[in-house]
């Protein structure tokens, strides 16, 4: 499996940098492993710090998962960005913004599933804050190349296109997700074929919906609900 893109994986621990160091650690064995089922002190181990240390600034496992899936979406926004420089047009890139999903997800599964997967949804369907924050700047590429004109025009980013926008949202990101599993499950393949793939559908997709725009229901959410106010 690919080494975790993250920021300053290289840096040394530092004192008083303990929840990095961990985050840090925890995503090296999920790349490693490609499982959730790690304890706390092996992950204490791998950060090279007492057994009691995560406790310090994680509640419990499911707090550390979210720092780590927050962390993933940090370096897919990222990826992304690096993606998309030089690319002027909208249009490459959406799907510069795509094929850089579909690689961060083929990658290292279990990252991506931990992201993209029931594992930190509540009973209410909400997500943590800290991942949903960070999720909401991934999505922010994608909709900023779809308002700039990706499908084929411009959508004016208002109140009255919210619905069109999401659409549009959506139908990308089903498309990528749906691909993205079956590939990394090896339903589909070879791995390596993974822009070819994308490319292809994501071209079929776009020519449907330069036609017609799909407008979500009213209620409808993307990316996890939002807790009540």
């Amino acid at each position: 499996m690919a080494k975790p893109d993250v920021d300053d994986q290289d840096r040394p621990y530092h004192h008083g940098d303990l929840h990095r160091a961990i985050v840090r650690a925890a995503l090296e064995i999920l790349s490693e492993t490609q499982s959730l089922e790690f304890s706390l002190r092996e992950l204490a181990r791998r950060a090279g710090v007492s057994h009691n240390a995560p406790y310090k600034h994680f509640a419990d496992k499911r707090e550390l998962l979210a720092a780590v899936s927050a962390a993933g979406f940090e370096a897919l926004t990222k990826r992304m960005g690096r993606e998309i420089t030089g690319h002027g047009d909208a249009r490459a890139r959406l799907f510069a913004v795509l094929r850089a999903y579909i690689r961060h997800g083929v990658e290292n599964p279990a990252l991506y599933r931990l992201m993209f997967g029931g594992y930190l949804s509540g009973s209410d369907n909400g997500r943590p804050a800290i991942e949903r924050a960070a999720a909401e700047k991934t999505k922010a590429l994608l909709a900023s190349a779809i308002i700039d004109g990706a499908l084929g025009r411009a959508i004016p980013d208002t109140p009255r296109n919210e619905g069109k926008i999401d659409g549009a949202i959506l139908a990308c990101w089903s498309l990528v997700h749906g691909l993205t599993l079956l590939l990394a499950d090896g339903i589909v393949g070879p791995r390596k074929k993974c822009d070819e793939l994308g490319e292809s559908l994501v071209q079929g997709m776009l020519d449907g919906l330069g036609a017609k725009l799909p407008t979500l229901p009213p209620g409808t959410w993307i990316g996890g609900q939002l807790p009540p106010p």
